[in-house]
């Protein structure tokens, strides 16, 4: 006989003979289910009732919220609107037997219907929670799936062409063609592949005779499958749609942004139009606002690194800096500084456009200069807040920078970046901003240049000795003729790139007093190079050859991100 499910629950404690007979007593008094009740006691989850079902059926259990993908005939086997009604998958077939994932395996209705719908004669049925295989439909119907297999159920005589001269197609048009059901999933389908590939960037980019789309990822720009050239407009005017952007608008660049949720995470992209020759390229900027904070000692920096930035960081006053281009990890190493000192003792307040990341504690403030809140104003704002540490997401400009340096002098603690190529550059960069050099010596302590190099895959790894001629045009003082360096093979998991993940290379300048008196003097910037050179700083092809030589990334790597003349 089939064990009761209050048994199986006690066998595996997840109730106690108490909450069984709490539970019973409420069935008498009101029916229902009692793993219903149990989960409406807070005692247990769906997930145990799925499991508990699936033990007492002799089932088995699977965790539906693993699934990403089945075989698409399988899409096709079960209609899906029964498919989201009954909550049901067709998982797998085997010679004349098809497994589906249900909820509710005492559902011999559903099971007979399915027989009849799908013509197999054995249907083996597993067992996983309601939650997780609505989860896995709408990843697998609504969002997921391939190029082709959309593009297998459109209709070649439905779609009108979208005629390359866009002033001769009207906007209603334009609206009706991005609101067809193909052209929601390949742009579903486009954004979801991003995600899945761990992508920062989707670019859409119009051709005279091509639409291409690319993925950034770890820093490099891949290309894709793209949908048809003729679907080129349908797709940009519903991506337009979904950021709020005027789709009428084709001739001046738009930005916007938009959020999904997947699961229980939610993902913003900003958007970026820019008109060009054959239509309106698109840039996707993927902010995954959940993103686990990165620890101080995992960015990449060098112990001695690390514990000169720790030491600054914990400054009571003063402006520190972090200098590089667009997707080099600033925001990242400014939030895991700020992660590290926020306490109870401090208000720490941000202005940012956009925030990024979400951290708990800490007031975050979205500057938003289309209604006048620039860094300027809300800089003004937040130092009537009574603020101890303040992150201003760029310095832009001459005001932003004087309120900055203003509030340091005033006892806070100002964090900050620039675009600069180096770290000496941003000392320099201030004062063609108009900053008078005093106010930079008085206020600034620090300021860290760094970049992002990929790092090899661990899975394809493999050494090699570089060849005499190699080494030399390495220009690097005392090293070993029979050093090894590393590279990857490429491999599936790191989708024949060789490299998987990225990390950074650190050059930390500290403002001493000798590289004051440089300032005071206006110095040029290789003069300011050279004294922080003298004062203990590490260059940023420094910091890179240290990588490749510990493994961790490749000559051709470093190469790609940081260019000297001599490495050392």
């Amino acid at each position: 006989m089939r064990k009761l499910i209050g048994e199986i629950l006690i066998e595996n404690k997840k109730i106690t003979k108490k909450d069984l007979d709490d539970a019973l007593e409420i069935q008498k008094k009101k029916g229902g289910r009692l793993g219903d009740i149990l989960k409406g006691m807070g005692i247990i989850n769906e997930e145990d009732i799925a499991r508990t079902l699936a033990e007492q059926l002799n089932l088995k259990y699977i965790d539906a919220s693993k699934i990403d993908t089945i075989e698409p005939k399988l899409k096709k086997i079960i209609p899906e609107q029964i498919v989201k009604e009954q909550i049901v998958i067709p998982f797998q077939k085997e010679g004349n037997t098809l497994k589906i994932i249900m909820a509710d395996p005492t559902n011999i209705y559903l099971i007979d219907d399915i027989k009849m719908i799908t013509g197999y004669p054995k249907i083996e049925v597993m067992v996983s929670f309601a939650s997780a295989i609505k989860n896995a439909i709408t990843q697998l119907y609504d969002i997921a799936g391939t190029m082709e297999e959309i593009l297998e159920n459109i209709d070649e005589d439905g779609v009108e062409l979208v005629d390359l001269s866009q002033s001769q197609t009207s906007v209603a048009e334009l609206k009706e063609q991005s609101e067809e059901t193909p052209i929601i999933k390949m742009v579903n389908l486009i954004i979801m592949e991003a995600l899945r590939a761990k992508a920062t960037d989707i670019h859409l980019e119009p051709y005279e005779n091509t639409f291409r789309v690319r993925y950034r990822i770890d820093g490099v720009l891949y290309e894709v499958t793209p949908p048809p050239k003729r679907f080129q407009n349908a797709i940009i005017s519903r991506i337009k749609i979904m950021a709020e952007l005027d789709i009428a608008e084709r001739r001046l660049p738009q930005d916007g942004r938009f959020k999904v949720r997947l699961a229980d995470k939610e993902v913003d992209f900003r958007i970026s139009t820019l008109p060009t020759s054959f239509g309106e390229k698109v840039v996707m900027r993927i902010l995954d606002k959940s993103g686990m904070m990165v620890e101080l000692d995992k960015l990449g920096m060098d112990e001695d690194e690390l514990r000169v930035f720790k030491n600054y960081i914990k400054e009571p006053h003063g402006i520190i800096l972090v200098t590089g281009p667009t997707g080099s990890g600033k925001t990242t190493t400014l939030y895991s500084a700020l992660n590290m000192i926020n306490t109870q003792e401090d208000n720490i307040v941000t202005v940012e456009d956009p925030i990024e990341y979400i951290l708990h504690g800490i007031n975050q403030m979205p500057a938003r200069p289309q209604i006048g809140l620039t860094f300027a104003s809300a800089l003004r704002s937040i130092l009537r807040q009574d603020p101890d540490i303040l992150m201003i997401g760029e310095i832009r400009d001459q005001e932003t920078a004087e309120i900055a340096i203003n509030a340091a002098l005033t006892g806070h603690l100002v964090f900050s970046t620039l675009h600069t190529n180096d770290a000496p550059g941003a000392i320099v960069r201030l004062d063609n901003m108009g900053v008078e050099p005093f106010l930079i010596t008085s206020s600034l302590i620090m300021v860290v240049a760094q970049r992002l190099v990929r790092k090899i895959c661990e899975s394809c790894k493999e050494a090699y000795t570089p060849s005499p001629e190699f080494i030399k045009a390495l220009k690097i003082k005392d090293i070993n003729h029979n050093i090894k360096l590393y590279r990857g093979r490429g491999c599936d998991d790191c989708s024949n790139t060789g490299y998987r993940g990225r990390i950074g290379i650190f050059e930390i300048l500290r403002v001493t007093e000798q590289l004051k008196r440089l300032i005071i003097q206006r110095a040029s910037s290789s003069e300011l190079k050279d004294q922080a050179l003298a004062d203990g700083m590490r260059t940023l092809r420094q910091a890179g050859v240290r990588k490749v030589l510990s493994g961790v990334t490749s000559v051709e790597e470093l190469w790609r991100v940081a260019t000297e003349d001599a490495l050392i």
